[in-house]
């Protein structure tokens, strides 16, 4: 598998799409994010929609994410609507939107 990482000092403006791959953000995503899973750091920002399996949020979002599991981190800022099988959530975290958490 390919690990694509957007570092702190990249802003992307489109649709990022890797279907077998990783991809992290530390820099800016202005688009959708469509991969294996993505990890948004602490420094990172998307604005988008994301779909993937494993997604993990540390920065902050707005937009669409649509996954299987779902991890917020602290400092996340996530103003989305969220679709996952599973969400877990550590303390400080920040979550508005309607979130519809199917089991699995």
């Amino acid at each position: 598998m390919t690990r694509s990482v957007i570092e702190e000092d990249l802003v992307i403006d489109g649709n990022i799409k890797s279907e077998n791959g990783d991809v992290e953000v530390k820099g800016r995503v202005n688009g959708d994010i469509a991969s294996r899973s993505v990890d948004v750091h602490v420094s990172g920002q998307v604005q988008g929609a994301i779909t993937a399996d494993q997604v993990t949020i540390q920065g902050t979002h707005s937009g669409r994410i649509d996954c299987s599991e779902l991890s917020l981190q602290k400092d996340a800022e996530v103003k989305a609507d969220v679709k996952a099988q599973t969400l877990s959530s550590e303390k400080g975290a920040r979550l508005v939107g309607k979130v519809q958490i199917t089991g699995g």
